[in-house]
């Protein structure tokens, strides 16, 4: 088994199987063992998912990264958003990128389709002339209790 080796810095969120963690200062995790994961700029927040393609990788998140309870509703509202995407784009590039992103997610490699769905974003805001996503705000760590 191989593991993986991430560096992350004070304040980086990570969510590991529905959990998600806060980097209280620089550290490097070693992961042992399969997990659902995403960090950094991989998350989106809700409040993020405001266009049609970023409705899809938010959906396709929750489907990933989700908790037990919602990953299938997360890959059901992922196949609406890209069936509805495919219906209106006139690119037949992003429609074979949609559809090797649902066969992804429905073949639980949502990681791909996620990656997939990062280019479709792209896509779109080339189209709209709407600016990409900026990156993640580093919340300050609230100061720990004394005691």
């Amino acid at each position: 088994m191989s593991t993986l080796v991430l560096e992350l810095r004070q304040g980086d969120l990570m969510v590991v199987n529905g959990a998600p963690i806060r980097f209280r200062n620089r550290t490097r995790i070693e992961l042992a063992a399969k997990a659902r994961f995403l960090f950094g700029k991989q998350i989106m927040a809700p409040d993020a998912a405001n266009t049609p393609a970023r409705r899809i990788y938010f959906a396709l998140q929750t489907a990933y990264i989700g908790a037990d309870e919602e990953r299938g509703p997360g890959l059901a509202a992922a196949r609406d958003l890209i069936r509805d995407f495919m219906d209106a784009t006139t690119s037949p590039t992003v429609r074979e990128m949609l559809d090797r992103a649902r066969e992804a997610a429905e073949g639980d490699d949502c990681y791909s389709a996620l990656r997939i769905a990062r280019r479709v974003m792209r896509h779109e805001e080339e189209v709209l002339g709407i600016p990409p996503l900026p990156a993640p705000r580093r919340d300050p760590l609230p100061n720990p209790a004394p005691g």
